[in-house]
């Protein structure tokens, strides 16, 4: 068994990282590092929990996951690499390229993996979206369109809303990552970021454009939407897809379900996506059985065996670079090439 302490038991703790590790043979919930003593002992009463610092410096603890505020990323997970641990990091994998770089450097060093959590590669409607992509179906893709919105009008006191978040930090690495995994890295880059609730310390809207020659990538998530527009949307010169709504993995893991149940992951049909043909014809496109249980049984497996680590350091890098530079194009008003 691999010994695995996960630092921080806020929502990502409690909904993602502890259920998940809990259910991949091969992993052990080891440890907790939060001072959240009373809800780790409800959860599971077998587990200790401790200090960050006292959690990396066990010496039986091999895996260390960080699900804590962004700015703690990169103190924790360098921390945790010293320590002669392998690392998985929520998103944002850092707040910045530079600091990334240096994560990965040091990874690198110690022989170590350090894998961000992208679980949104295991999101049953992004696995269609990878299938019929994969299958030359809409033939070559001309316009891609991604949308994740919210509607929180309302301020609030969370780290979300203080410096090192904000709507691109928050949603932007899942978006990119998987724009990333279809079509790889783009010619050039065009950003609007902007606050619009009044007085908002953080961003909380922004739309992305990635130049692939004649293709289009355009992701865009606000939290002031209240209607619903599509999760997904290809067109292509063999036809168009549209698909609505979100996965359901993580509102049945924030409601208290099991990762174990035989129904979890997998989507209400009536929200599986449509096809268009050029001839009008209409074909609803199943999605897959979601399972972000994939992503840990995978880091296990690289642990272990040394197989490839689900996701790659580089991969975040990559999506942390595309967010400054959507940063810097939103500021200066102009499309930015990418060398």
């Amino acid at each position: 068994m691999i010994r695995t302490g996960l630092i921080g038991f806020g929502l990502g703790g409690t909904a993602f990282h502890a259920p998940l590790i809990d259910a991949v043979d091969g992993l052990e919930l080891a440890a907790v590092g939060t001072s959240r003593q009373e809800a780790v002992a409800a959860a599971y009463p077998s587990v200790p929990a401790m200090a960050a610092d006292a959690l990396i410096a066990d010496p039986t603890i091999e895996l260390v996951v960080v699900s804590t505020p962004n700015p703690t990323h990169f103190g924790l997970a360098q921390a945790a690499l010293k320590a002669g641990k392998h690392v998985v990091v929520d998103k944002p994998l850092t707040p910045t390229a530079a600091e990334a770089e240096t994560l990965i450097a040091l990874a690198n060093a110690q022989v170590r993996l350090l894998v961000p959590f992208h679980n949104r590669r295991w999101d049953s409607d992004f696995l269609a979206v990878k299938a019929l992509v994969e299958s030359g179906r809409l033939g070559e893709i001309l316009l891609f369109e991604g949308h994740w919105d919210r509607f929180r009008p309302e301020l609030s006191q969370a780290w979300k809303e203080a410096d090192g978040a904000g709507q691109l930090l928050d949603l932007g690495p899942h978006m990119l990552d998987q724009a990333l995994v279809l079509f790889g890295m783009p010619e050039a880059v065009q950003g609007d970021v902007v606050g619009q609730r009044g007085n908002s310390p953080v961003d909380d809207y922004f739309t992305i454009t990635l130049f692939y020659g004649a293709r289009r990538v355009v992701l865009a998530s606000s939290r002031m939407i209240a209607a619903a527009r599509p999760r997904f949307a290809l067109h292509g010169r063999g036809g168009s897809f549209v698909k609505y709504g979100l996965d359901p993995q993580e509102a049945a893991m924030r409601a208290g379900g099991s990762v174990r149940d035989p129904g979890h992951g997998v989507e209400d049909p009536a929200q599986h996506g449509v096809l268009t043909l050029p001839d009008g014809r209409q074909e609803r496109i199943a999605s897959e059985r979601g399972d972000y249980r994939r992503f840990y049984a995978e880091v296990a497996a690289a642990i272990r065996y040394g197989a490839p680590a689900p996701v790659a350091a580089t991969d975040a890098l990559a999506g942390l670079r595309l967010i400054e530079l959507a940063r810097q194009s939103a500021a200066e008003g102009r499309r930015i090439s990418i060398g």
